[in-house]
């Protein structure tokens, strides 16, 4: 079996040197990476991962928790972007990831994940102030949240939902739009952000929504926004525009505009939240803010195998990532 000191001979640089460039860290140069790669990949190397772990005493996973409300699986491509910049990360440092989420309300994920024994944990989706997950952000075991602020003393990811609603929303404002409807997902610490901006951002062109302009629904599910859309059109007086959760909550909008005969962009204006490619394709295309998955994904990894890796000094600073406005066709100037 080739070992790493098979390839520090043949390359003439040190087992650290090795290593490094195998996980492909910065510190190597470029030439030296490729150079050390090219020869591991000649001699036939394989990692021994049984070996790694009783030298380093890790088992190289990450535990990631998808608490999956509305069945999407990842079928979802905002977290499908994320999981995917996760992975990209992971795989570079030479670790794998496990998905793992709960049926029962009572899942110890402590247990289970001390069981298993994984490295560390990234929590996506879940019910961020249950008993368990409160348990797990406190234990010992290296954890990072997305869109969730434990304390500044634990590791958060977050996309920038206030930059976000706030230019959305003044776009739309600078559209001419004065009578909004807005549908919002479920009660989370994103929804309570987005909604707080929105309200804020009207206060400040002196506008308001009325409560028979505010409709529940939930994320990424168009048969409720259908159904919201519904209640909203069949106001007195309806509003000109209409703020949906995500994109593809807003695709249940638009079947309810079809079928009233109403075409978004000309007879109405719609915007979704998430940017996914889907209604980049719609015609018009939808108007949204596009959050960054991927470089999202990428910050959650980092931040969790810094964690691992530097224990003496794991405190990871609160993290936030922007994304940008997309000016579809789908908001009609007033």
């Amino acid at each position: 079996m080739v070992t790493l000191k098979d390839i520090a001979q043949e390359c003439n640089v040190s087992f650290s040197t090795v290593s490094k460039a195998l996980k492909g860290s910065s510190e190597i140069s470029i030439e030296t990476r490729n150079a050390i790669q090219a020869k591991a990949k000649e001699m036939g190397y394989h990692p021994n991962i049984a070996a790694r772990t009783l030298r380093t005493n890790r088992t190289y996973d990450l535990c990631v928790i998808f608490e999956d409300k509305t069945g999407s699986g990842f079928q979802h491509q905002y977290f499908a972007k994320i999981i995917s910049g996760i992975q990209a990360v992971a795989q570079k440092n030479g670790y794998e990831i496990t998905f793992t989420g709960r049926e029962d309300p009572n899942f110890d994920y402590y247990t289970h994940i001390k069981s298993r024994n994984f490295d560390g944990v990234a929590i996506l989706s879940a019910d961020f102030e249950s008993e368990q997950i409160q348990t797990l952000i406190k234990s010992e075991i290296p954890s990072v949240t997305l869109d969730y602020i434990y304390d500044q003393e634990h590791a958060a990811i977050l996309s920038d939902n206030l930059k976000g609603m706030k230019e959305l929303t003044e776009y739309l404002i600078s559209m001419g739009h004065k009578k909004f409807g807005i549908i919002h997902g479920e009660k989370t610490r994103v929804t309570i952000d987005r909604l707080d901006i929105f309200f804020n951002v009207l206060k400040e062109h002196n506008l308001t929504c009325p409560n028979e302009y505010i409709a529940q629904g939930l994320y990424h599910d168009p048969i409720t926004s259908q159904e919201a859309t519904a209640v909203l059109l069949d106001l007195p007086e309806p509003p000109t525009c209409i703020l949906y959760p995500d994109d593809y909550a807003a695709l249940g909008g638009i079947r309810e505009l079809n079928s009233r005969g109403l075409v978004p962009g000309k007879d109405i204006s719609i915007s979704g939240y998430d940017g996914i490619m889907l209604t980049s394709l719609l015609v018009p295309p939808l108007t949204t803010y596009e959050q960054d998955g991927c470089l999202i994904g990428n910050r959650i990894a980092e931040s969790l195998i810094n964690q691992i890796e530097n224990a003496e000094n794991n405190t990871e600073p609160v993290t936030s990532v922007t994304g940008r406005l997309i000016k579809g066709g789908s908001i009609v100037k007033l």
